[in-house]
């Protein structure tokens, strides 16, 4: 029998060529409506006297938004706000620790009466410790949530009321690849970035209805200088050395100003996750895809690490080594004093 519509499976390709570039171009329209300016924004960021928070708050001074900054650290606030004030950008800075809920709730009402109103709130602040599991106990792991996530939940908290009052508001959560990957020898600041990832992702589906947007933020290692700062546990030397070391080097580490590039621009852009770098989204796909290779990869990572019993704390600037300050090790001493590490 003969098809009695021979232009049926030409009439079925254009209908479908009709549909995808209806569905591009209302994607491309819906990007457009989702972008929002940062200019007179008032963009809370914590830990923002260094490092990647510093970066950050450099990127948003560049695009006309109004600063507040905190952290525990008075001089690197101190030096931060007369860099940024230096560039015409408003700027109140307040000492506070984030994991105490009173002085975020006093943060957040000086905040307010500084500059009248925050329309974002940048969960930066968190702390790393390395080394191998054996000789973390349950307090690492405790100060290491207590850090990383129940800061952030402090501030969300706080910020939350202010928020619905403006019918409005952004919360960016600075999350790690460590999230979404468990990394040997750095297991109470993965538990701590994977509960964060589930905060930030859950808080996004239900704070939609009341116009307040939620971002996922995922990065790779950064040349912020931060590895004289971390915590060192095990064999400091040699623990230390790796970190710092891949933190370094480029073909495996980014840029901060990049980064902050990226975020920036990702904020404006309304997306509810930014994944930076090709190795974490790489990463990301295939632990969603084969968790099964991921797990093949930690297990090869973790055998090339060093075996300790030490439980003695360090910080990383204390495990310095002439292999840490040789050629590589040098790009992060150099970050350090671009991101006021030291």
């Amino acid at each position: 029998m003969r098809n009695s519509n021979p232009s049926g499976p030409s009439n079925a390709g254009r209908s479908i060529g009709l549909v995808l570039a209806l569905a591009f171009i209302s994607h491309k329209i819906y990007r457009q409506l989702m972008k929002i300016s940062l200019r007179n924004k008032v963009v809370l960021i914590t830990g923002g006297a260094r490092g990647l928070g510093l970066a950050l708050a450099r990127e948003l001074a560049s695009k006309g938004a109004s600063l507040v900054l905190c952290s525990r650290t008075a001089d690197q606030l101190e030096q931060a706000r007369q860099e940024l004030e230096a560039r015409g950008c408003p700027v109140f800075t307040m000492v506070a620790d984030v994991r105490d809920e009173n002085q975020v709730a006093a943060l957040f009402q000086q905040s307010i009466l500084r500059l009248g109103r925050i329309d974002m709130l940048i969960n930066n602040a968190g702390v790393m410790m390395v080394g191998p599991q054996n000789v973390m106990d349950v307090d690492d792991f405790k100060d290491a949530m207590e850090a990383n996530v129940w800061s952030s939940l402090h501030t969300i908290k706080a910020a939350l009321p202010i928020f619905k009052n403006q019918r409005q508001g952004h919360i960016v959560n600075i999350c790690s690849i460590g999230g979404k990957f468990a990394v040997p020898h750095m297991l109470p600041y993965s538990v701590s970035k994977f509960a964060m990832v589930g905060l930030s992702q859950g808080l996004a589906a239900e704070l939609a209805k009341d116009r307040i947007k939620v971002t996922t933020v995922i990065p790779n290692l950064m040349r912020t200088g931060s590895p004289r700062n971390i915590t060192v546990k095990g064999n400091h030397e040699v623990e230390y050395g790796w970190f710092k070391l891949a933190g370094s080097f480029p073909l495996v580490s980014q840029n901060a100003d990049q980064a902050a590039r990226q975020i920036v621009k990702g904020i404006e852009a309304g997306r509810s996750e930014i994944v930076l770098t090709f190795t974490a989204k790489f990463v990301s796909a295939v632990q969603g895809i084969f968790p099964g290779a991921m797990g093949t990869i930690a297990k090869l990572m973790n055998a090339l690490l060093p075996r300790s019993e030490n439980t003695a704390v360090k910080k990383g600037w204390e495990a310095e080594t002439r292999l840490t300050h040789g050629m590589i090790g040098t790009i992060s001493d150099k970050a350090a004093e671009k991101y006021n590490q030291y």
